[in-house]
């Protein structure tokens, strides 16, 4: 693909679904370069979220190509979740005000709880449906839980959009499905996936909150939305194993509604 770059640059595609990022290489330095990146990712370097972004360019085509610095390290375990840095890291990004402007600025949605619902209760199976524990995760998602401040929510948490440095630093990437919302359509994600039940405390005080009912009643709302996604996503691809964990994990979240 022709990006417009001088002469001396060299590509290579790194991972992503979108075919979009390389590691690109000039005079011996190595960069990230991302095609039709989010316009946020200049708030995210100035906030030490992201590796820090070199420069912005129009290419001919008409996409915005973006060069950040390359980063050695390695994406997160599932284990490493539970670190206080991941906790601390998602607490700057959720409180910070800069973040939250400049998402706005550059036409951040905001999240509508009964959008969010139909959009996972409209490619709901048939089959899935009839299962009981779906049907009674949908009929607790009737109930909206209490709106919240919005917040800068990153949107898909997965232990594999963490970058930690081989200089220990940790980075928070992919932010292609940012939105304004409460955090703890964020928080239910690291918490119900990665977070043993009895260090969630422990794991948000490092976040820098408490775990009041009225927290635990918006993150159980926002983890079954998670939950039935996943299962749906796990049924199309017909992975089984993993949709059966999704729904042990359902069943788990609404027993504590009890």
């Amino acid at each position: 693909m022709n990006f417009d770059l001088d002469p001396g640059w060299s590509l290579e595609p790194v991972g992503g679904t979108t075919g979009g990022a390389f590691m690109g290489v000039y005079a011996h330095e190595k960069f990230f370069l991302k095609r039709n990146a989010s316009p946020f990712l200049a708030a995210l370097s100035v906030e030490g979220v992201t590796p820090k972004l070199i420069w912005t360019k129009r290419i001919s085509t008409g996409d915005v190509l973006t060069a950040q610095d390359w980063v050695n390290g390695k994406t997160l375990t599932r284990e490493q979740m539970c670190s206080p840095i991941v906790a601390q890291l998602l607490g700057k990004v959720h409180n910070s005000v800069l973040l939250r402007r400049m998402l706005q600025k550059v036409g951040g949605q905001g999240q509508s709880l009964p959008a969010l619902r139909e959009r996972v209760l409209v490619n709901l199976a048939p089959t899935l449906r009839q299962h009981a524990v779906v049907a009674q995760a949908v009929a607790a998602l009737m109930t909206l839980p209490p709106q919240r401040e919005l917040r800068v929510c990153h949107g898909d948490l997965n232990h594999k959009n963490w970058l930690l440095s081989d200089s220990g630093r940790l980075y928070l990437v992919d932010w292609d499905q940012a939105s304004l919302g409460d955090p703890a359509f964020d928080l239910s994600v690291v918490l119900f996936n990665y977070v043993p039940r009895a260090q969630w405390q422990e794991w948000l005080d490092a976040y820098g909150t408490k775990l009041t009912a009225d927290l635990a009643t918006r993150l159980q709302w926002y983890g079954l939305l998670h939950l039935l996604d996943e299962t749906q996503r796990m049924f199309d691809a017909q992975r089984y194993t993993e949709m059966n964990a999704a729904l042990l994990k359902m069943q788990e979240v609404l027993d504590q509604q009890d």
